[in-house]
């Protein structure tokens, strides 16, 4: 038997076995592409069903409370909504898979192009939302979770109670208050619109909040998971520098629970933003969602949810494979042989 080094601490048991691409067989691939593929399917589904199941007539709608049965009939046929529901179901699914997502019933705008306007500044938003909440997140609940060990339960105290008052308000809240103190009271930053790089500060700032308080907490508890393990109890018996004993030897064991968590959140934060970017006037999708669900454009009202469903589904799935590369024998990757 070979005694463990001096001159390093002992690193934990999954990083020691950490062998991403290896890990990752077809068959994990192939599980997680069919529950992606199925839950596609449901979507479109659901985006299909929503037209017939909300109460109302679209056309009507759009063309006004005094149109002519006649002319009413008339479009209705025009675009095939006379068809059975499974005529009308196979052309729905053959357009989205075409790209043809349809046009506006009020601006006659091709759909495509709606999304293709907003959906870049939306995930720009929620992309630097994340970013912003790992980047202060992280070091925030190492900073608690080393205090708690140290047995300092004033701050421990003070973490929890702000943290937890974070996470309870909506993002819009915090947008609207944002709006008031710091673009029009103080007239320190944009009030509304993209007009350079300071127009991202408050937006960000509002939806970033919630998610750092969220992920501070659970990298609260993976730090003090890792404080009790045994190489970290050898770290501190070798007295090493603050510096390496919480960014080297911690830090790497604590971030597979809080990036997983984290990209979670991306995919909450680009449908949570719909609010946020009503109150910032943010040129997204945001405020077409809103537009075509009060005004009941049912075309980009689909649009948007299967754009919006779609996009969660694809993170859940990235996630889940990112998962399985930082954490090989974690319950979602393929089972390992046993090594004799």
């Amino acid at each position: 038997m070979t005694d463990t080094p001096t001159n390093a601490p002992a690193r934990p048991g999954r990083f020691r076995h950490l062998a991403p691409a290896a890990r990752l067989t077809p068959l994990f691939l192939a599980r997680h592409l069919l529950r992606l593929a199925v839950s596609l399917a449901v979507l479109v589904v659901a985006s299909f069903a929503m037209i017939h199941l909300i109460p109302g007539d679209p056309l009507r709608q759009m063309l006004g409370p005094t149109a002519p049965k006649a002319l009413v009939d008339a479009r209705r046929a025009q675009l095939g909504l006379d068809d059975p529901l499974p005529v009308q179901f196979v052309h729905y699914v053959q357009h989205v898979c075409g790209g043809d997502l349809g046009t506006s019933f009020f601006s006659s705008q091709p759909v495509s192009g709606i999304i293709a306007q907003g959906l870049p500044n939306t995930l720009a938003l929620a992309a630097l939302a994340t970013l912003v909440a790992l980047a202060a997140a992280i070091p925030l609940g190492m900073w608690a979770a080393v205090r708690t060990h140290q047995g300092r339960r004033r701050a421990e105290t003070a973490f929890t109670t702000v943290t937890g008052a974070a996470v309870a308000v909506p993002e819009y809240l915090y947008g609207l208050a944002l709006l008031l103190v710091f673009a029009l009271g103080a007239g320190l930053l944009p009030p509304a619109g993209l007009t350079g790089p300071a127009s991202y500060v408050l937006p960000v700032t509002a939806l970033a909040i919630a998610p750092t308080a969220m992920i501070a907490r659970l990298a609260r508890v993976e730090t003090l998971r890792e404080l009790g393990t045994d190489y970290m109890r050898l770290a501190h018996a070798k007295r090493l520098p603050a510096w390496r004993l919480y960014a080297v030897h911690l830090l790497p064991n604590t971030l597979t629970a809080t990036l997983t968590m984290g990209g979670l959140l991306l995919g909450g934060l680009i449908t949570g933003s719909v609010l946020v970017e009503n109150v910032f006037a943010w040129p997204g999708l945001g405020q077409r969602t809103v537009e075509a669900i009060t005004q009941k454009d049912y075309p980009v009202a689909q649009a948007m949810i299967l754009v919006y469903g779609g996009l969660v589904l694809v993170i859940n799935f990235l996630v889940d494979v990112l998962l399985g590369v930082l954490d090989p024998q974690s319950a979602l990757s393929a089972p390992s042989r046993q090594e004799g």
